[in-house]
């Protein structure tokens, strides 16, 4: 993520301190403390729900929207931690005013909000909660953090909301519900681009769909990816897939789909030749590096190299595509990333079949290809094969900075599961 987004997360963090020297005097430094992490939590909610309107400004400021929602991701954890520390460390200070029925019914809104954000979160890392389950309840995030904001406004607290550090947090709180309201508005009133499905093509599991534009088409670079809501399918929840073919004048799009969530699966039975769909986008970074490279498509994660390489110019420095797969029969775009490679004498395609090479590894992939410390590295695959990647490639010449991956996941958890796995392997380590 970019790096002015990150300062400016940590600049509207750290604000309240500009006034806390004339509020801190004669006050409770505890209580004070207990204040501001609940101003801490209001900011980080904020800057969460800025992030998920997915606006044009979002990626200039925090980078590829994959990027951008890890840290909406990490932002909602931060402000959840914030609130439970807020309720737990005792706020309150003496001689801030008598408490009033709407005194009371904003501390009974914050505890409301504290309660129905801590489940939220919780169903939000606990990824075996099937996606459309969490999407569902994830909107109602928006109206616990309005009650958070009425929270604050109507709180006893050490400073008036017409003071410097009120107006801020005015303005915190208004960019925060306006957020939420955009997200929570009728689709209607959202920019969508509106298609129609033209050919389904199968390839074993995995499906590519066609896209015909019915009206004025969507305009993306190779390598991107957009929110597609199929509604002819009854699935009403947007979801975010690679498009998998290059910008064409006419406007067509394709996306090839394979079944590896809840989500995913359904999308994958569910489609039909002329079903609408409405498109949102077109998001991401991926793919911009310069000079020669190496892709690593691992099973549908080639999607993108598919784009890239129907983009590719004849007198583009050599690119190597490593294809790994278990079989190559129902490969998606295989015979079309071999035409392209057929005709243009700089893109080299490689079969990686891990039945007969074994999994695709740094050290393995050094020997393949012997200039690979001159190169840069894009990945998109299972998650698991990138953070191996990661490790391992610095060894083999391959700086950080040369290595690139798809890392969009719209949910995630927290590394629970892998703590646990870590866990799991010592305690067998240490009974051998």
């Amino acid at each position: 993520m970019k790096v002015q987004g990150l300062i400016l997360v940590a600049a509207a963090l750290l604000a309240p301190f500009l006034w806390w020297t004339s509020i801190a005097q004669g006050r409770d430094g505890v209580a004070l403390f207990s204040q501001y992490l609940g101003l801490m939590a209001l900011i980080a909610m904020a800057f969460s729900h800025l992030i998920a309107t997915r606006w044009p400004g979002v990626e200039m400021v925090f980078g590829p929207m994959d990027q951008s929602y890890r840290l909406h991701k990490w932002l909602g954890i931060g402000a959840m931690v914030a609130i439970l520390l807020h309720d737990t460390i005792d706020a309150e200070m003496r001689g801030l005013g008598r408490e009033t029925a709407l005194v009371e019914l904003a501390e009974t809104l914050g505890e409301i909000s504290l309660y129905g954000l801590l489940i939220l979160v919780v169903i939000t890392i606990a990824t075996f909660i099937p996606y459309h389950l969490w999407k569902w309840t994830h909107r109602f995030i928006g109206i616990f953090f309005l009650f958070g904001a009425f929270h604050y406004l109507f709180i006893l607290k050490p400073f008036k909301n017409g003071d410097p550090l009120g107006l801020y947090m005015y303005v915190v709180c208004g960019i925060g519900t306006l957020a939420y309201f955009w997200t929570s508005a009728p689709r209607g009133w959202r920019p969508r681009r509106k298609y129609e499905i033209a050919k389904i093509t199968s390839y074993g599991d995995a499906i590519a769909v066609d896209l015909a534009p019915k009206g004025r088409p969507l305009r993306h670079r190779a390598g991107q990816f957009a929110f597609f809501r199929f509604s002819g399918a009854n699935l009403n929840e947007p979801h975010p897939f690679t498009i998998s073919s290059a910008p064409e004048i006419t406007g067509a799009l394709r996306l090839t789909v394979a079944p590896l969530g809840d989500l995913t699966a359904r999308v994958s039975r569910a489609l039909a030749e002329g079903q609408a769909v409405e498109v949102d986008g077109p998001y991401g970074h991926f793919g911009r590096a310069k000079g020669p490279q190496v892709w690593i498509g691992a099973g549908i994660g080639i999607t993108p190299f598919v784009a890239l390489a129907q983009a590719l110019p004849k007198d583009t420095p050599p690119v190597t595509l490593i294809y790994c797969l278990r079989d190559s029969a129902d490969a998606p775009h295989l015979a079309e990333l071999q035409a392209i490679a057929a005709d243009n004498a700089a893109f080299e395609l490689i079969l990686w079949i891990s039945p007969e090479r074994g999994r695709l590894s740094a050290k393995a992939l050094s020997e393949t290809l012997p200039d690979l410390g001159n190169r840069k590295v894009l990945f998109c695959g299972p998650t698991t094969m990138q953070r191996a990647l990661s490790r391992d490639l610095p060894a083999e010449g391959v700086p950080q900075r040369n290595f690139h991956f798809e890392a969009f996941e719209i949910r995630t958890g927290i590394g629970i599961r892998r703590f646990a796995e870590w866990l799991w392997q010592r305690r067998e380590e240490r009974k051998a």
